[in-house]
């Protein structure tokens, strides 16, 4: 009797061992490799630009699905990247500001490389994932980076920051927040990204040969200021074939605008002499920069597919490639990002790999926060209960589908003393723009069947009072809905702005007090 009873103990273990194998092998398929850009706006090949030179992003969205409608959650980097590794709003993760540990405000979210790794994944992080001073603390995991996302992290440190003494900018020393380029001396693998490739192509090469799984994310810190690239790649570009759009800076236009979102696109003030005809050869040298920083990037990432091919790990790896908002390069007058126009709030966002169609295309509005379920969803994992955000996998089984009416975006900033708080919704024609509480500081409306720039406020035209009317409605229920606290989030906290790193320039000297008193010359 013994015997048998011990037989069937053993043959239960070994059925239920198998049975969580078989759970095991369902639910984990894919690896997943996650490349994100910095600043990155929607001027690709792929996504119809005439001029800008995007071989490998182009490629990759030939072979997976690509979103013409994509949208960040706060354009701004700190906040998008915590959206988007949380699948939450930034009223949830509570993050608006840059420099804010996502701990201190959600001390028990799940991030997404958290989850893959609960899932037995390697989680890997090269480059920039969550918001870090750029280029001041390159080289470093910064402060807000999340020890719980990452089985390890890789920080690459190149020679556009060690040569940040040459960079032109507009502000002396002045590099992350002010436009500022360079085209540089060497190789590509001797840029901060270019080494961010090199290894990454590392890590495929080991995991190929070690088979585990993965989730490799890899964050480039370009096209993001200072616009910095191998000459080679300036060379691809006619400076004075650089268009600067010159619609929408006349004081006219301003007006018709609310006073917040006149203020959105005029709070760079050392940018405003750009608008000037004195100043346009300027402009387009710095739009050269942009678009010339864009194909290094889309160079690195060309490295890294290739790699994947040659490894035969694109067989079983989902790819997403997306950015942390979009960037205005003069539009309605103003250059970088933090504003509700499409300029924007526009990202690209591609996916890739098995049981993804091919050269498929979707207008639906989609969000970042979107990309967590949609890589859940893929690899049959769980996704956890505060994940807001909607999976994308109906949309690649049948492309015409809408997971959603719209794609809504928050900014609120500060500035000279006024507080500025604004929500937009973008559907598959419209955007609407609600200022202040309830709409008390305005409203915008623009058709994109008739005015893709959005220049034309309609939101006082008879005409459109009905459609005004819908969407106003429709904004009011998206921000009530982005307001809930998600179900299993746990703790929530008000943001507490940590200390902001200072970016030290290599050969620089400072005092004890931290002053600037030698400032290494170009030529030295």
């Amino acid at each position: 009797m013994k015997q048998l009873t011990s037989l069937i103990f053993y043959l239960t273990l070994f059925f239920i061992s198998c049975n969580d194998k078989k759970v095991a092998n369902n639910s984990e398929n894919f690896n997943v490799l996650f490349i994100m850009t910095d600043d990155l706006n929607c001027d690709l090949g792929s996504y119809g630009h005439p001029q800008v030179i995007s071989p490998n992003i182009d490629k990759l969205a030939g072979n997976g699905v690509l979103f013409s409608n994509a949208h960040n959650q706060f354009p701004l980097c700190g906040p998008s990247r915590t959206s988007l590794m949380t699948g939450m709003y930034s009223n949830q993760t509570k993050h608006t500001v840059l420099d804010v540990d996502v701990r201190q405000t959600i001390p028990d979210v799940v991030t997404l490389g958290q989850r893959f790794k609960q899932r037995g994944y390697t989680s890997v992080r090269i480059g920039k994932i969550f918001h870090y001073g750029n280029p001041g603390t390159i080289g470093t995991s910064g402060a807000q980076d999340d020890i719980s996302t990452w089985t390890y992290t890789i920080n690459p440190y190149g020679r556009d920051k060690e040569e940040e003494y040459k960079i032109n900018t507009l502000k002396p020393r002045q590099y992350g927040g002010t436009l500022s380029w360079l085209a540089a001396d060497g190789k590509d693998e001797e840029q901060t990204d270019g080494i961010g490739a090199t290894e990454a192509i590392e890590q495929l090469e080991k995991f190929s040969k070690n088979g585990k799984k993965f989730f490799l994310a890899v964050g480039m810190y370009r096209p993001h200021t200072p616009f910095v690239a191998p000459k080679k790649y300036f060379d691809l570009y006619e400076q004075n074939k650089m268009e600067i759009p010159y619609s929408g800076i006349s004081d006219e236009y301003l007006n018709t605008l609310p006073k917040p979102a006149q203020a959105s696109i005029r709070w760079k003030e050392d940018q405003i002499k750009l608008n000037y005809p004195e100043h346009n050869q300027l402009a387009k040298e710095i739009k050269e920069a942009y678009y010339a920083t864009t194909t290094f990037v889309d160079a690195q990432i060309g490295r890294i597919l290739r790699k994947l091919k040659k490894t035969g790990l694109d067989k079983n790896t989902i790819v997403v490639f997306t950015s942390d908002h979009g960037y205005h390069l003069g539009e309605h007058g103003h250059w970088q990002k933090q504003t509700l126009f499409e300029n924007s709030t526009r990202v690209p966002l591609i996916f890739s790999g098995p049981g993804i169609p091919n050269g498929v295309s979707s207008h639906s509005p989609v969000e970042l926060i979107d990309i967590y379920p949609t890589l859940t969803d893929l690899t049959k994992i769980e996704t956890p209960s505060h994940v807001v955000g909607k999976s994308l996998v109906p949309v690649f089984k049948k492309n015409d589908l809408k997971v959603r009416e719209s794609a809504l975006t928050r900014w609120k900033a500060s500035q000279h003393k006024k507080e500025f708080e604004g929500y937009s919704i973008k559907t598959v024609r419209h955007r609407l723009i609600m200022w202040g509480k309830d709409g008390k500081d305005g409203f915008e409306l623009y058709d994109h069947r008739n005015d893709k720039e959005e220049l034309i406020n309609l939101a006082n035209k008879i005409e459109y009072k009905s459609i005004l009317d819908s969407l106003k409605e429709h904004i009011s229920f998206r921000i009530t809905d982005a307001m809930k606290k998600p179900p299993g989030l746990g703790r929530q906290f008000e943001e507490k702005r940590l200390h902001k790193e200072v970016n030290y320039t290599p050969g620089d000297i400072h005092n004890i007090q931290g002053k600037r008193i030698y400032i290494k010359p170009f030529d030295e």
